[in-house]
C-alpha cells in the first residue's frame, strides 16, 4: 500500500477511535468500509446530512431499460447518477471511490436468485468491465431532516436497520422490469406526522415525502414484525407507521429481471456520497403538504396540498349559506366536506342513495333535491375512473332508470350508472349486500354517498320537514350505513340540508336545538362525515368540484399513486368536462319536471340568495363554485 493511502487510512482509523463511526465524515467512512477492519451492519444514522445511495449494477444491454423504469417510478428509484460501463466511479457524488468496495456489504444475483452476499466484488472486476452501475437516492439521507425537526428517530434509537416490506402496490413496467413497491416504515409519533411529511417533502432525492401513513394492511403489508428485509423496529405508544418509497424496489426489480449476473448493495449498507442534503424551503402554499385522518378502521391518513385544502374550504363555505335562516348553520362542522372527498378520492368503488318523498301525496312523490346532486358526484367519479353505483326505493327505480337515461342522452354521465335497490330480509341483509357472501373482509363498495335521502329518526320513522310521517314511502336503506360502521375499510357521507337526511345523525343534537320540529324529525344514523348545505343539490355539486381539486393536486396524486407510475394531470381535460355546469343543470331539471318530479322546496318560495328567486340558486351556485376552481 502506497504511503499516502497508508496516511489516510491511519487518519481514517484516529478520528473513529476518538468519535465512532457516525461523526465520520463520508470519504473517511468509505475508507473504513473499503479497509472492512469494522463489522458495519448498515449505514442509517452515519454521516449525518449526505445523501446516501442505494446500489443496483447489471449488464450494459439492461441498462437503458433499468433507466426508464427508474424515471417511471421515481419516487422509490430516484436516479442520482448512471456510470459508464466498467467505470467504477462516480466524480459527480464522491471525489475519491471505488463501487466494488465501497458500501458494506453486496448480494450477487444469478439469474433473478440471491446466490451470496460478498464484501467486496473486486473478484468479479472482469464481468463488471460490461456492466453499469445505478446509484439510487436512500431515505437514509433524509434522516438528519427528521431529527431537526423534533422527530425521533426509532430504528437508530434501538441500534437497528430500518424495516423494509414488500407491498402490493405494482410498479410501472418497462421491459422486464417489472415489481412491486417495497417500502421503508418509520414509527412517528402522530403530533410529529405533519412535521414529518414537511421535513422529507422536498427531499425528492431521498424518496420525498411518505406514501403510505397509517394500516399497513392498506399496502398489503401483514405483520410490521416481520419486515422483508432489515429488522423489526418497535413502535412507541402513540406511534403511527409511516412507510415511505424504498430503494430496494431497484433490488425486487433486478430479481424478477432474472438477467445472468448483477449486484446490488444489502439492504441498509448503503453508498456514501459526499453530497450534503441542502436545506429546502417550500415555495408556495402549492407545495405545502397537510395531513388528514380519513379513517380509525382501518387507521388511515391522506395527504394534500395547503392550496387545494383552502379551496375546497372557501367551496364548503359557499354551500354552507342558510336561505331562508332555517338554522342549517348550527349544524355545519368544519372541514367534512374535505375529509370527505379525500376519503371518496382513495375509494374504488362508491355507493350512492338519494330519495325523499316529500310530496307523499302525489306521484311520483320525490323532490328534485337530491337526484341531480348524486348525478354530479357519480359524473366526476366515473371521469375518475372508479366504479359507481346508486341504490334507491324498489317503488322508485323506474323513475330512476329513466332520470340515469335522460343524463346519459344529456352528456351528464358517460354511461349509465348500475341501479340497485334494498330489501330488509333478515338481519344480515346488509351485509350480504355490501360484502361478497356477507363477508366483511371483501366489501363491494368502499364509500357510500347519501344525499337528500330520508333518514330513520331516533323513533324508527321517517319525516318530512312538516313532521309528517314518510316511513311506507321509504326503503330501509339507513341498513347499509349502519353495518357499514361494522365493516373495516368502509366509510360514508351524508349530505343535507335540514337535519331529517341520512346520515345527519353526526350533528342530531344540533338538529334538536336549532331546527323547526327537530326534536322528531332528527335522523339518527350517522355517517362519518356530513356535508351541510343550504341546498343538498349543492353539496353534491361541491362534492364533484372538490374531487377535481383533489385530482389536479400534485401532492395528492403523488400519494394517491404511491409515487410510482406517472402523475395523471393529462386527464384533466376529461375531469373538466365531468364538473357540473348551469346547462346541465337546466336540462336535467327539466327533464325531472317532466318525469313529475317537484321541488321540495314549496314553503320557501320567497326565500332569496344574493337577490335571487330560491328556484335560481342551482345556477347561482354552480357558476360560484366553478369560479372557486378558476382562483
Amino acid at each position: 500500500m502506497a504511503s499516502s493511502e497508508l496516511k489516510k487510512n491511519l487518519e481514517a482509523e484516529r478520528m473513529l477511535l476518538t468519535g465512532g463511526l457516525k461523526s465520520l465524515l463520508p470519504h473517511l467512512l468509505r475508507r473504513i468500509i473499503r479497509c472492512n477492519r469494522h463489522s458495519i451492519s448498515n449505514t442509517s444514522g452515519m454521516a449525518e446530512g449526505y445523501k446516501q445511495a442505494n446500489i443496483v449494477i447489471l449488464h450494459k444491454s439492461l441498462a437503458d431499460d433499468f433507466e426508464k423504469f427508474c424515471h417511471a417510478n421515481n419516487g422509490p428509484l430516484p436516479l442520482l447518477y448512471r456510470s459508464k460501463p466498467g467505470d467504477w466511479k462516480c466524480p459527480s457524488l464522491s471525489s475519491d471511490s471505488d463501487i466494488r468496495t465501497d458500501c458494506p456489504q453486496y448480494r450477487v444475483y444469478e439469474h433473478g436468485a440471491f446466490t451470496r452476499s460478498v464484501k467486496s466484488l473486486k473478484e468479479y472486476s472482469e464481468q463488471l468491465k460490461d456492466m453499469v452501475t445505478f446509484y439510487l437516492g436512500c431515505s437514509f439521507s433524509f434522516e438528519k431532516a427528521i431529527q431537526n425537526a423534533g422527530i425521533p428517530i426509532r430504528n437508530v434509537e434501538q441500534e437497528c436497520n430500518v424495516s423494509m416490506y414488500k407491498t402490493a402496490v405494482p410498479c410501472y413496467s418497462i421491459s422486464t422490469f417489472c415489481c412491486n413497491l417495497v417500502v421503508t416504515m418509520r414509527p412517528i409519533p402522530e403530533s410529529k406526522l405533519e412535521a414529518a411529511v414537511l421535513a422529507t417533502s422536498e427531499l425528492k432525492e431521498a424518496h420525498g415525502a411518505p406514501i403510505h401513513i397509517g394500516d399497513p394492511g392498506l399496502l398489503g403489508i401483514q405483520d410490521l414484525s416481520k419486515p422483508d428485509y432489515g429488522d423489526p423496529v418497535h413502535l412507541h405508544p402513540g406511534d403511527i407507521p409511516v412507510f415511505w418509497a424504498c430503494g430496494v424496489t431497484g433490488v425486487e426489480a433486478v430479481i424478477n429481471c432474472r438477467s445472468p449476473l448483477a449486484f446490488t448493495h444489502s439492504p441498509g449498507c448503503m453508498f456514501i456520497t459526499d453530497l450534503k442534503n441542502d436545506s429546502v424551503t417550500v415555495g408556495s402554499s402549492s407545495e405545502v403538504p397537510q395531513v388528514y385522518c380519513i379513517s380509525q378502521d382501518p387507521l388511515h391518513y391522506s395527504m394534500v396540498s395547503a392550496e387545494a385544502t383552502q379551496k375546497i374550504k372557501n367551496l364548503e363555505n359557499l354551500i354552507g349559506i342558510d336561505p331562508g335562516d332555517r338554522g342549517i348553520i348550527h349544524l355545519h362542522r368544519p372541514d367534512e366536506l374535505l375529509k370527505a372527498c379525500l376519503a371518496i378520492s382513495h375509494a374504488r368503488s362508491v355507493l350512492i342513495t338519494t330519495g325523499f318523498p316529500t310530496h307523499f301525496s302525489y306521484e311520483p312523490p320525490e323532490e328534485n333535491d337530491g337526484p341531480p346532486g348524486a348525478l354530479a358526484i357519480a359524473a366526476m367519479l366515473q371521469a375518475l375512473e372508479k366504479d359507481v353505483a346508486i341504490v334507491t326505493d324498489q317503488r322508485a327505480m323506474d323513475l330512476n332508470k329513466k332520470i340515469i337515461d335522460d343524463a346519459v342522452q344529456l352528456g351528464i354521465l358517460k354511461r349509465p350508472v348500475p341501479l340497485l335497490s334494498y330489501r330488509r330480509e333478515n338481519a344480515d341483509s346488509a351485509l350480504t349486500f355490501l360484502c361478497e357472501n356477507g363477508n366483511p373482509r371483501r366489501p363491494r363498495f368502499d364509500h357510500l354517498i347519501a344525499i337528500e335521502r330520508a333518514g330513520m329518526a331516533a323513533d324508527g320513522n321517517y319525516y318530512n320537514a312538516r313532521k309528517v310521517n314518510i316511513k311506507h314511502l321509504v326503503d330501509p336503506i339507513d341498513d347499509l350505513f349502519l353495518a357499514a360502521q361494522t365493516i373495516p375499510g368502509v366509510t360514508t357521507t351524508g349530505v343535507g340540508d335540514g337535519g331529517n337526511e341520512l346520515g345527519m345523525g353526526k350533528v342530531k343534537e344540533a338538529v334538536k336545538k336549532h331546527i323547526k320540529n327537530g326534536d322528531t324529525i332528527a335522523c339518527d344514523v350517522e355517517a362519518d362525515f356530513t356535508v351541510v348545505a343550504g341546498v343538498s343539490n349543492w353539496g353534491g355539486y361541491a362534492i364533484a368540484s372538490a374531487l377535481y381539486i383533489l385530482s389536479t393536486c400534485e401532492i395528492h396524486d403523488r400519494y394517491l399513486r404511491k409515487a410510482v407510475g406517472f402523475p395523471q394531470l393529462l386527464k384533466k381535460k376529461i375531469w373538466l368536462s365531468a364538473l357540473p355546469s348551469v346547462t346541465k343543470e337546466e336540462k336535467l331539471l327539466k327533464a325531472l319536471v317532466q318525469h313529475g318530479v317537484r321541488s321540495g322546496k314549496t314553503a320557501s318560495l320567497e326565500m332569496e340568495v344574493d337577490g335571487l328567486p330560491f328556484y335560481d340558486t342551482h345556477s347561482l351556485m354552480i357558476e360560484k363554485l366553478l369560479q372557486e376552481l378558476k382562483q
